[in-house]
Protein backbone atom coordinates (compact mmCIF):
# COMPACT_ATOMS: atom_id res chain seq x y z
CA UNK A 1 0.00 0.00 0.00
CA UNK A 2 3.20 2.30 0.58
CA UNK A 3 3.82 2.16 -2.89
CA UNK A 4 0.68 3.07 -4.50
CA UNK A 5 0.94 5.99 -2.13
CA UNK A 6 3.99 7.34 -3.44
CA UNK A 7 3.35 6.38 -6.92
CA UNK A 8 0.60 8.59 -6.50
CA UNK A 9 2.47 11.65 -4.77
CA UNK A 10 5.22 11.18 -7.07
CA UNK A 11 2.77 11.57 -10.17
CA UNK A 12 0.90 14.59 -8.93
CA UNK A 13 4.31 16.06 -8.16
CA UNK A 14 5.12 15.63 -11.44
CA UNK A 15 2.18 17.44 -12.57
CA UNK A 16 2.74 20.28 -10.60
CA UNK A 17 6.26 20.84 -11.18
CA UNK A 18 5.13 20.76 -14.86
CA UNK A 19 2.76 23.34 -13.93
CA UNK A 20 -0.29 21.12 -15.23
CA UNK A 21 -3.17 19.83 -14.42
CA UNK A 22 -5.14 16.53 -14.45
CA UNK A 23 -9.10 16.26 -15.31
CA UNK A 24 -11.20 13.10 -14.98
CA UNK A 25 -13.70 11.49 -17.80
CA UNK A 26 -15.97 9.25 -16.84
CA UNK A 27 -16.47 6.65 -19.69
CA UNK A 28 -17.79 2.91 -20.05
CA UNK A 29 -14.28 2.08 -20.27
CA UNK A 30 -10.95 2.57 -18.62
CA UNK A 31 -9.96 6.49 -19.17
CA UNK A 32 -7.14 7.93 -18.06
CA UNK A 33 -6.52 11.05 -16.79
CA UNK A 34 -6.14 14.49 -19.17
CA UNK A 35 -3.45 16.73 -18.87
CA UNK A 36 -4.77 20.20 -19.53
CA UNK A 37 -1.60 22.44 -20.86
CA UNK A 38 -1.14 25.34 -18.73
CA UNK A 39 1.58 28.26 -20.21
CA UNK A 40 4.02 30.03 -18.52
CA UNK A 41 3.00 33.92 -17.86
CA UNK A 42 4.74 35.13 -20.68
CA UNK A 43 2.93 36.88 -23.52
CA UNK A 44 4.49 37.30 -26.91
CA UNK A 45 2.34 39.74 -28.64
CA UNK A 46 2.52 40.09 -32.21
CA UNK A 47 2.96 43.92 -32.45
CA UNK A 48 5.76 43.44 -30.80
CA UNK A 49 7.53 41.79 -33.63
CA UNK A 50 6.30 44.53 -36.31
CA UNK A 51 2.65 42.82 -37.18
CA UNK A 52 0.83 45.36 -38.74
CA UNK A 53 -3.15 44.96 -39.11
CA UNK A 54 -4.37 43.72 -42.93
CA UNK A 55 -0.26 43.53 -43.69
CA UNK A 56 0.26 39.51 -44.91
CA UNK A 57 4.21 40.62 -45.16
CA UNK A 58 4.67 41.99 -41.70
CA UNK A 59 1.77 39.67 -39.74
CA UNK A 60 3.21 36.75 -41.35
CA UNK A 61 6.81 37.20 -40.21
CA UNK A 62 5.51 38.54 -36.43
CA UNK A 63 3.59 35.67 -36.01
CA UNK A 64 6.21 32.74 -36.47
CA UNK A 65 9.35 34.95 -34.99
CA UNK A 66 7.04 35.33 -32.03
CA UNK A 67 6.32 31.43 -32.07
CA UNK A 68 10.20 31.02 -32.09
CA UNK A 69 11.31 33.08 -29.54
CA UNK A 70 7.80 31.92 -27.16
CA UNK A 71 9.53 28.63 -27.47
CA UNK A 72 12.68 29.35 -27.29
CA UNK A 73 12.28 31.55 -23.42
CA UNK A 74 10.49 28.31 -22.34
CA UNK A 75 6.76 28.73 -23.29
CA UNK A 76 3.60 31.27 -23.57
CA UNK A 77 1.40 32.29 -25.15
CA UNK A 78 1.30 34.03 -28.80
CA UNK A 79 -1.13 37.23 -28.85
CA UNK A 80 -3.03 37.50 -31.92
CA UNK A 81 -4.54 41.26 -30.96
CA UNK A 82 -8.04 42.62 -31.43
CA UNK A 83 -8.15 43.57 -35.19
CA UNK A 84 -7.89 42.22 -38.53
CA UNK A 85 -4.65 40.17 -38.96
CA UNK A 86 -3.26 38.31 -42.59
CA UNK A 87 -0.86 35.69 -42.10
CA UNK A 88 0.77 32.76 -44.33
CA UNK A 89 1.05 29.31 -42.61
CA UNK A 90 1.79 28.95 -39.15
CA UNK A 91 4.12 26.18 -37.57
CA UNK A 92 3.75 25.76 -33.43
CA UNK A 93 6.81 24.45 -31.58
CA UNK A 94 6.47 23.13 -28.06
CA UNK A 95 4.79 24.83 -25.24
CA UNK A 96 2.80 27.92 -27.55
CA UNK A 97 -0.21 29.04 -26.60
CA UNK A 98 -1.37 30.31 -30.36
CA UNK A 99 -4.34 32.80 -28.07
CA UNK A 100 -6.72 34.52 -30.16
CA UNK A 101 -8.07 37.63 -28.18
CA UNK A 102 -11.54 38.47 -27.92
CA UNK A 103 -12.01 40.39 -30.86
CA UNK A 104 -9.30 39.41 -33.14
CA UNK A 105 -9.46 37.72 -36.77
CA UNK A 106 -6.57 35.74 -38.28
CA UNK A 107 -7.39 35.88 -41.71
CA UNK A 108 -5.13 33.31 -44.13
CA UNK A 109 -3.40 33.64 -47.33
CA UNK A 110 -5.13 32.98 -50.39
CA UNK A 111 -1.93 32.28 -52.89
CA UNK A 112 -1.52 28.54 -52.89
CA UNK A 113 2.83 28.91 -53.43
CA UNK A 114 2.36 30.32 -49.70
CA UNK A 115 2.15 26.87 -48.24
CA UNK A 116 5.13 25.77 -49.81
CA UNK A 117 7.58 23.48 -48.83
CA UNK A 118 5.59 21.03 -48.53
CA UNK A 119 5.20 19.13 -45.24
CA UNK A 120 4.71 15.49 -43.78
CA UNK A 121 0.56 14.93 -43.67
CA UNK A 122 -1.81 12.48 -44.16
CA UNK A 123 -3.69 13.05 -47.08
CA UNK A 124 -6.95 11.17 -46.93
CA UNK A 125 -5.61 8.19 -45.00
CA UNK A 126 -2.25 7.95 -46.74
CA UNK A 127 1.02 9.17 -45.64
CA UNK A 128 2.47 11.90 -47.91
CA UNK A 129 4.50 15.34 -48.40
CA UNK A 130 1.90 17.71 -49.65
CA UNK A 131 1.14 21.69 -49.32
CA UNK A 132 1.48 22.69 -45.17
CA UNK A 133 -1.54 23.07 -42.92
CA UNK A 134 -2.50 26.48 -42.01
CA UNK A 135 -1.84 25.66 -38.56
CA UNK A 136 0.91 23.10 -38.38
CA UNK A 137 3.02 21.29 -35.19
CA UNK A 138 4.81 18.31 -35.85
CA UNK A 139 6.87 16.26 -33.18
CA UNK A 140 5.66 19.01 -30.16
CA UNK A 141 4.28 18.45 -26.60
CA UNK A 142 2.12 21.20 -24.76
CA UNK A 143 0.34 23.07 -27.13
CA UNK A 144 -2.81 24.95 -27.98
CA UNK A 145 -5.17 27.38 -29.90
CA UNK A 146 -7.43 29.68 -27.33
CA UNK A 147 -8.96 32.59 -27.36
CA UNK A 148 -12.41 34.17 -28.50
CA UNK A 149 -11.21 35.32 -31.17
CA UNK A 150 -11.84 34.05 -35.13
CA UNK A 151 -9.44 31.86 -37.58
CA UNK A 152 -10.81 32.86 -41.17
CA UNK A 153 -9.39 30.10 -43.71
CA UNK A 154 -10.12 32.54 -46.85
CA UNK A 155 -10.81 28.95 -48.46
CA UNK A 156 -13.06 29.82 -51.18
CA UNK A 157 -9.76 29.86 -54.14
CA UNK A 158 -8.76 26.27 -52.40
CA UNK A 159 -12.90 24.86 -53.12
CA UNK A 160 -12.35 25.20 -56.67
CA UNK A 161 -9.79 22.13 -56.48
CA UNK A 162 -12.66 19.55 -55.22
CA UNK A 163 -14.02 19.75 -58.70
CA UNK A 164 -10.67 19.04 -60.22
CA UNK A 165 -8.69 16.02 -61.37
CA UNK A 166 -6.99 15.15 -58.18
CA UNK A 167 -4.10 12.77 -57.84
CA UNK A 168 -5.03 10.53 -54.63
CA UNK A 169 -5.33 7.69 -56.97
CA UNK A 170 -1.65 8.17 -58.00
CA UNK A 171 -0.68 8.83 -54.24
CA UNK A 172 -2.95 4.94 -53.90
CA UNK A 173 -0.58 3.80 -56.57
CA UNK A 174 2.70 4.35 -54.88
CA UNK A 175 1.03 2.87 -52.01
CA UNK A 176 0.29 -0.07 -53.99
CA UNK A 177 3.66 -0.45 -55.20
CA UNK A 178 5.29 0.08 -51.60
CA UNK A 179 6.72 3.24 -52.16
CA UNK A 180 8.04 5.49 -49.17
CA UNK A 181 5.88 7.90 -48.00
CA UNK A 182 9.13 10.47 -48.11
CA UNK A 183 8.88 9.76 -51.51
CA UNK A 184 5.03 10.50 -52.26
CA UNK A 185 5.98 14.00 -52.92
CA UNK A 186 2.68 16.50 -54.34
CA UNK A 187 2.60 20.20 -53.40
CA UNK A 188 1.23 21.57 -56.77
CA UNK A 189 -2.14 23.26 -58.23
CA UNK A 190 -2.07 20.15 -60.92
CA UNK A 191 -2.65 17.41 -57.68
CA UNK A 192 -5.28 19.58 -56.31
CA UNK A 193 -5.04 18.21 -52.94
CA UNK A 194 -5.73 20.68 -50.59
CA UNK A 195 -4.35 20.97 -46.91
CA UNK A 196 -6.08 20.82 -43.32
CA UNK A 197 -6.75 23.89 -41.35
CA UNK A 198 -5.45 22.92 -38.52
CA UNK A 199 -3.00 19.44 -38.28
CA UNK A 200 -0.84 18.73 -35.26
CA UNK A 201 0.77 15.56 -36.05
CA UNK A 202 2.48 12.93 -33.47
CA UNK A 203 1.82 15.57 -30.70
CA UNK A 204 0.62 15.57 -26.61
CA UNK A 205 -0.95 17.49 -24.43
CA UNK A 206 -3.41 19.51 -27.01
CA UNK A 207 -5.96 22.10 -25.66
CA UNK A 208 -8.05 23.87 -28.56
CA UNK A 209 -10.60 26.33 -26.80
CA UNK A 210 -13.01 28.91 -27.11
CA UNK A 211 -12.45 30.25 -30.61
CA UNK A 212 -14.61 30.12 -34.07
CA UNK A 213 -13.10 28.88 -36.57
CA UNK A 214 -14.34 28.94 -40.62
CA UNK A 215 -13.79 28.76 -44.23
CA UNK A 216 -11.41 26.15 -43.87
CA UNK A 217 -9.45 24.49 -47.40
CA UNK A 218 -10.54 20.61 -46.56
CA UNK A 219 -10.71 19.21 -43.09
CA UNK A 220 -10.70 21.66 -40.47
CA UNK A 221 -9.42 20.53 -36.67
CA UNK A 222 -7.33 17.38 -38.10
CA UNK A 223 -5.28 15.72 -35.30
CA UNK A 224 -3.05 12.86 -36.12
CA UNK A 225 -1.14 10.47 -34.23
CA UNK A 226 -1.24 12.24 -31.29
CA UNK A 227 -2.20 11.90 -27.76
CA UNK A 228 -4.34 13.31 -24.84
CA UNK A 229 -6.18 16.07 -26.58
CA UNK A 230 -9.12 18.60 -25.26
CA UNK A 231 -11.25 20.63 -27.37
CA UNK A 232 -13.81 22.58 -25.74
CA UNK A 233 -16.27 26.01 -26.59
CA UNK A 234 -15.18 25.56 -30.12
CA UNK A 235 -17.49 26.91 -33.17
CA UNK A 236 -16.71 25.25 -36.76
CA UNK A 237 -18.59 26.99 -38.86
CA UNK A 238 -17.71 26.56 -42.68
CA UNK A 239 -19.51 24.99 -45.52
CA UNK A 240 -16.87 24.34 -48.54
CA UNK A 241 -16.89 20.95 -49.79
CA UNK A 242 -15.01 18.13 -48.00
CA UNK A 243 -15.40 20.91 -44.62
CA UNK A 244 -15.57 18.53 -41.96
CA UNK A 245 -15.64 20.09 -39.18
CA UNK A 246 -13.05 18.18 -36.63
CA UNK A 247 -11.17 14.43 -37.59
CA UNK A 248 -9.98 12.76 -35.10
CA UNK A 249 -7.09 10.28 -37.05
CA UNK A 250 -5.16 7.26 -35.17
CA UNK A 251 -4.90 9.62 -32.36
CA UNK A 252 -5.62 8.43 -28.73
CA UNK A 253 -7.42 9.80 -24.97
CA UNK A 254 -9.52 12.50 -26.82
CA UNK A 255 -12.18 14.65 -25.16
CA UNK A 256 -14.54 17.12 -27.44
CA UNK A 257 -17.34 18.90 -25.15
CA UNK A 258 -19.35 22.18 -25.55
CA UNK A 259 -18.82 22.71 -29.19
CA UNK A 260 -20.72 23.70 -32.24
CA UNK A 261 -20.39 22.40 -35.87
CA UNK A 262 -21.98 23.76 -39.19
CA UNK A 263 -20.33 22.18 -41.76
CA UNK A 264 -19.86 21.19 -45.63
CA UNK A 265 -19.28 17.82 -44.63
CA UNK A 266 -19.02 15.37 -41.70
CA UNK A 267 -19.43 17.38 -38.21
CA UNK A 268 -17.14 15.21 -35.92
CA UNK A 269 -15.26 12.01 -37.25
CA UNK A 270 -13.06 9.33 -36.49
CA UNK A 271 -10.75 7.48 -39.18
CA UNK A 272 -7.53 5.54 -38.92
CA UNK A 273 -5.87 5.59 -42.11
CA UNK A 274 -6.55 3.92 -45.71
CA UNK A 275 -6.77 1.03 -46.77
CA UNK A 276 -2.99 -0.31 -47.38
CA UNK A 277 -1.51 2.38 -45.81
CA UNK A 278 -3.52 2.11 -42.84
CA UNK A 279 -2.81 -1.57 -42.51
CA UNK A 280 0.51 -0.68 -42.57
CA UNK A 281 1.03 2.58 -40.13
CA UNK A 282 -1.28 0.20 -37.85
CA UNK A 283 -2.35 3.14 -35.25
CA UNK A 284 -6.02 3.05 -34.40
CA UNK A 285 -8.31 5.64 -32.92
CA UNK A 286 -9.29 4.80 -29.38
CA UNK A 287 -10.29 6.38 -26.12
CA UNK A 288 -12.41 8.97 -27.31
CA UNK A 289 -15.28 10.88 -25.78
CA UNK A 290 -17.65 13.28 -26.99
CA UNK A 291 -20.07 15.14 -25.33
CA UNK A 292 -22.65 18.01 -25.55
CA UNK A 293 -21.95 19.28 -28.90
CA UNK A 294 -24.58 20.88 -31.37
CA UNK A 295 -24.75 20.24 -34.82
CA UNK A 296 -26.17 22.19 -37.61
CA UNK A 297 -26.19 20.93 -41.27
CA UNK A 298 -23.34 18.48 -41.86
CA UNK A 299 -23.07 15.03 -43.32
CA UNK A 300 -23.19 13.13 -40.03
CA UNK A 301 -22.95 14.51 -36.24
CA UNK A 302 -20.69 11.82 -35.05
CA UNK A 303 -19.09 10.07 -37.89
CA UNK A 304 -16.58 6.44 -37.96
CA UNK A 305 -14.60 6.12 -41.32
CA UNK A 306 -14.73 5.57 -44.09
CA UNK A 307 -11.39 5.36 -43.36
CA UNK A 308 -11.25 3.02 -40.50
CA UNK A 309 -8.03 0.68 -41.35
CA UNK A 310 -6.05 1.10 -38.61
CA UNK A 311 -9.30 0.54 -36.09
CA UNK A 312 -11.67 2.36 -33.89
CA UNK A 313 -12.39 1.29 -30.40
CA UNK A 314 -13.73 2.53 -27.01
CA UNK A 315 -15.82 5.61 -28.37
CA UNK A 316 -18.67 7.71 -25.60
CA UNK A 317 -20.75 9.83 -27.08
CA UNK A 318 -23.27 11.40 -25.04
CA UNK A 319 -25.14 14.52 -23.89
CA UNK A 320 -25.26 15.80 -27.61
CA UNK A 321 -28.00 17.30 -30.46
CA UNK A 322 -28.08 17.09 -34.01
CA UNK A 323 -30.13 19.22 -35.91
CA UNK A 324 -30.60 19.29 -39.58
CA UNK A 325 -27.38 16.94 -40.42
CA UNK A 326 -27.99 14.07 -43.15
CA UNK A 327 -27.10 11.75 -40.98
CA UNK A 328 -27.43 12.00 -36.91
CA UNK A 329 -24.52 8.66 -35.70
CA UNK A 330 -22.99 7.40 -39.19
CA UNK A 331 -20.22 4.52 -39.72
CA UNK A 332 -19.43 3.92 -42.87
CA UNK A 333 -17.22 1.43 -44.66
CA UNK A 334 -16.62 -0.94 -47.66
CA UNK A 335 -14.73 -4.22 -48.84
CA UNK A 336 -11.11 -3.06 -48.98
CA UNK A 337 -11.26 -1.14 -45.46
CA UNK A 338 -10.04 -3.71 -43.40
CA UNK A 339 -9.62 -2.72 -39.88
CA UNK A 340 -12.15 -2.61 -37.20
CA UNK A 341 -14.72 -0.45 -35.30
CA UNK A 342 -16.00 -1.96 -31.64
CA UNK A 343 -16.98 -1.03 -28.36
CA UNK A 344 -19.14 1.59 -28.76
CA UNK A 345 -21.69 3.86 -26.84
CA UNK A 346 -24.29 6.84 -27.94
CA UNK A 347 -26.62 7.69 -24.91
CA UNK A 348 -28.94 10.71 -24.58
CA UNK A 349 -28.99 11.95 -27.93
CA UNK A 350 -31.63 14.27 -29.39
CA UNK A 351 -32.01 15.00 -32.68
CA UNK A 352 -34.72 16.42 -35.70
CA UNK A 353 -34.86 17.25 -39.10
CA UNK A 354 -32.73 14.31 -40.19
CA UNK A 355 -32.59 13.92 -43.93
CA UNK A 356 -31.89 9.87 -43.95
CA UNK A 357 -31.27 7.85 -40.17
CA UNK A 358 -30.85 9.24 -36.91
CA UNK A 359 -28.19 5.87 -36.68
CA UNK A 360 -26.61 4.65 -40.07
CA UNK A 361 -24.60 1.87 -40.30
CA UNK A 362 -23.09 0.40 -43.47
CA UNK A 363 -20.27 -1.83 -44.90
CA UNK A 364 -21.75 -0.50 -48.52
CA UNK A 365 -20.31 3.07 -48.43
CA UNK A 366 -20.19 4.29 -52.27
CA UNK A 367 -19.32 7.53 -52.18
CA UNK A 368 -15.07 6.98 -51.59
CA UNK A 369 -12.92 9.05 -54.01
CA UNK A 370 -11.32 5.35 -54.87
CA UNK A 371 -11.88 1.78 -55.21
CA UNK A 372 -9.63 -0.23 -52.88
CA UNK A 373 -7.30 -3.04 -54.40
CA UNK A 374 -8.52 -5.56 -52.13
CA UNK A 375 -11.99 -6.97 -51.02
CA UNK A 376 -10.51 -7.37 -47.17
CA UNK A 377 -13.49 -6.43 -44.96
CA UNK A 378 -14.02 -4.41 -41.61
CA UNK A 379 -15.38 -6.14 -38.42
CA UNK A 380 -18.18 -3.90 -37.24
CA UNK A 381 -19.45 -4.85 -33.71
CA UNK A 382 -20.34 -4.14 -29.93
CA UNK A 383 -22.43 -1.01 -30.75
CA UNK A 384 -24.80 0.24 -28.07
CA UNK A 385 -27.61 3.12 -28.61
CA UNK A 386 -29.81 4.10 -25.70
CA UNK A 387 -32.02 7.34 -25.15
CA UNK A 388 -31.97 8.69 -28.65
CA UNK A 389 -34.68 10.55 -29.36
CA UNK A 390 -35.42 11.63 -33.20
CA UNK A 391 -38.30 14.18 -34.77
CA UNK A 392 -38.11 13.95 -38.68
CA UNK A 393 -35.96 11.50 -40.56
CA UNK A 394 -36.42 8.73 -44.00
CA UNK A 395 -35.74 6.17 -41.96
CA UNK A 396 -35.55 5.29 -38.59
CA UNK A 397 -31.80 3.53 -38.53
CA UNK A 398 -30.07 1.40 -41.26
CA UNK A 399 -28.19 -1.01 -40.68
CA UNK A 400 -26.53 -3.04 -43.18
CA UNK A 401 -23.54 -5.63 -42.92
CA UNK A 402 -21.71 -7.27 -45.77
CA UNK A 403 -22.93 -11.03 -46.76
CA UNK A 404 -19.23 -12.35 -45.83
CA UNK A 405 -18.99 -10.19 -42.86
CA UNK A 406 -22.38 -9.03 -41.09
CA UNK A 407 -22.43 -6.62 -38.57
CA UNK A 408 -21.92 -8.11 -35.19
CA UNK A 409 -24.07 -7.32 -31.69
CA UNK A 410 -25.98 -4.36 -31.61
CA UNK A 411 -28.13 -2.76 -29.08
CA UNK A 412 -30.67 -0.34 -29.73
CA UNK A 413 -32.41 0.48 -26.48
CA UNK A 414 -35.04 3.23 -25.45
CA UNK A 415 -35.24 4.52 -28.96
CA UNK A 416 -37.90 7.12 -29.99
CA UNK A 417 -38.14 8.31 -33.65
CA UNK A 418 -41.30 9.98 -35.23
CA UNK A 419 -42.48 11.19 -38.37
CA UNK A 420 -40.08 8.60 -40.39
CA UNK A 421 -41.00 8.83 -43.96
CA UNK A 422 -40.02 4.83 -44.63
CA UNK A 423 -39.64 1.61 -42.42
CA UNK A 424 -36.14 0.84 -41.30
CA UNK A 425 -33.47 -1.47 -42.51
CA UNK A 426 -31.91 -4.34 -41.60
CA UNK A 427 -29.60 -6.63 -42.85
CA UNK A 428 -26.58 -8.62 -42.75
CA UNK A 429 -26.28 -8.77 -39.44
CA UNK A 430 -26.16 -10.57 -36.45
CA UNK A 431 -27.02 -10.51 -32.80
CA UNK A 432 -29.14 -6.90 -32.96
CA UNK A 433 -31.30 -6.17 -29.91
CA UNK A 434 -34.40 -3.79 -30.00
CA UNK A 435 -35.61 -2.89 -26.31
CA UNK A 436 -38.15 -0.17 -25.38
CA UNK A 437 -38.74 1.02 -29.36
CA UNK A 438 -41.06 3.71 -30.56
CA UNK A 439 -41.31 4.05 -34.27
CA UNK A 440 -44.07 6.06 -35.79
CA UNK A 441 -43.15 5.63 -39.51
CA UNK A 442 -45.28 6.46 -42.70
CA UNK A 443 -44.97 3.22 -44.14
CA UNK A 444 -46.79 -0.02 -43.84
CA UNK A 445 -43.70 -2.02 -42.14
CA UNK A 446 -41.77 -0.69 -39.45
CA UNK A 447 -38.65 -2.43 -40.59
CA UNK A 448 -37.22 -4.18 -43.48
CA UNK A 449 -35.27 -7.26 -42.31
CA UNK A 450 -32.87 -9.49 -44.72
CA UNK A 451 -30.58 -12.03 -44.09
CA UNK A 452 -30.20 -11.34 -40.03
CA UNK A 453 -29.86 -13.53 -37.84
CA UNK A 454 -30.25 -13.38 -33.69
CA UNK A 455 -32.63 -10.35 -33.69
CA UNK A 456 -34.82 -9.90 -30.69
CA UNK A 457 -37.64 -6.84 -30.43
CA UNK A 458 -38.64 -6.61 -26.82
CA UNK A 459 -41.26 -3.79 -25.81
CA UNK A 460 -41.70 -2.34 -29.50
CA UNK A 461 -44.62 0.64 -30.24
CA UNK A 462 -45.56 0.96 -33.67
CA UNK A 463 -47.15 3.86 -34.78
CA UNK A 464 -48.01 5.98 -38.04
CA UNK A 465 -49.27 3.91 -41.04
CA UNK A 466 -47.84 0.98 -39.58
CA UNK A 467 -49.51 -2.50 -40.04
CA UNK A 468 -46.75 -5.29 -39.02
CA UNK A 469 -42.92 -4.80 -37.85
CA UNK A 470 -41.76 -6.86 -40.11
CA UNK A 471 -41.67 -7.65 -43.80
CA UNK A 472 -42.07 -11.05 -44.88
CA UNK A 473 -41.30 -11.46 -41.01
CA UNK A 474 -37.48 -10.93 -41.81
CA UNK A 475 -36.71 -12.16 -45.33
CA UNK A 476 -33.71 -15.54 -44.91
CA UNK A 477 -33.21 -13.96 -41.49
CA UNK A 478 -33.40 -16.69 -38.51
CA UNK A 479 -33.88 -16.88 -34.72
CA UNK A 480 -36.33 -13.93 -34.69
CA UNK A 481 -37.55 -13.03 -31.23
CA UNK A 482 -40.42 -10.64 -30.68
CA UNK A 483 -42.33 -10.18 -27.50
CA UNK A 484 -44.49 -7.00 -26.68
CA UNK A 485 -45.10 -5.44 -30.19
CA UNK A 486 -47.86 -3.15 -30.26
CA UNK A 487 -49.79 -1.26 -32.51
CA UNK A 488 -50.98 2.12 -32.37
CA UNK A 489 -52.40 5.44 -34.37
CA UNK A 490 -51.41 7.79 -31.71
CA UNK A 491 -47.67 9.22 -29.91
Amino acid sequence: MKYFFAFIFFNTLLLICSGQSAIKVDAPFPFNDLVIPLFPENDFVITDFGAIQNDKKTGWKSINEAVKQCSKKGGGRVVIPDGNWITGPIHLKSNVNLHLSDHAVLKFSDIFDDYLPVVFTRYEGFECYNYSPLIYAINCQNIAVTGKGKLDGNGEKWWTWAKKSRDTQKLYDMVLKNVPPEKRVFGNVKSAMRPSFIQFINCKQILFEDFTISSGPFWTIHPIYSHNIVARGVRVITRGPNNDGFDIESSTDVLIENCFFDTGDDCVVLKSGMNEDGWRVNKPTENIVIRKIYTKAGHGGVVFGSDVSGGIRNVYVHDCFFDGTSIGIRLKTMRGRGGFVENVWVNNIGMKNIIEAPVHLTMFYTSSTLQPASKKPSVIRNLNFENIYCEGAERPFYIVGLPEKKIENISLKNICVTSARKGAICSDANGVSFEGIYLSVNDSVACYMKDASNISFNNATLAGEVKRLLDNSGEKSSNLKMKNINLTTKY
